[in-house]
């Protein structure tokens, strides 16, 4: 791992950070805020990268997407692009192609969770809120529930 050492310059934290792992723009931009005295000088330098193709919105929420698409649903996946400062039309691209996968990740999901269709209300209901707080949709919980296809 790359250590990051106090006085290093922005152009070198933001190289630190990105040898790691993809970020967002706006992420890259709250990380290193608090490291210079200048925004403009941040701006240029997020645009700089940006230009060279260091630093790309799509980039990041195609690995995010590929790294979460196994666990989660369209819906939980685009609320963390969101908060990830991700614009809506990256983020509508890169989601798209999911939707079609939608019923059969949920499959998976309750598969490896809870195995057997729930005998009552109760189990029910936690299976519904698990499956919904993994960010699928209601109707497709209510086709993994009742076996649909």
């Amino acid at each position: 791992m790359i250590a990051i050492r106090e006085g290093s310059s922005l152009r070198t934290r933001a190289l630190a950070l990105l040898a790691r792992r993809e970020h967002s723009r706006a992420e890259l931009q709250r990380k290193l805020a608090p490291h210079t005295a200048d925004p403009q000088e941040l701006i240029d330098l997020l645009d700089d990268f940006t230009r060279r193709g260091w630093l790309s919105d799509a980039r990041f929420a195609e690995a995010l997407v590929h790294d979460k698409q196994a666990k989660f649903g369209t819906s939980r996946l685009a609320h963390e692009l969101r908060e990830r400062g991700v614009e809506e039309a990256v983020i509508r691209d890169q989601l798209a192609e999911l939707k079609d996968s939608e019923l059969e990740r949920a499959r998976q999901v309750w598969q490896s969770k809870f195995g057997a269709f729930p005998e009552d209300a109760k189990a029910r209901a936690k299976q519904m809120r698990f499956l919904q707080s993994r960010g699928f949709s209601f109707e497709v919980i209510g086709k993994v529930l009742r076996g649909n296809s």
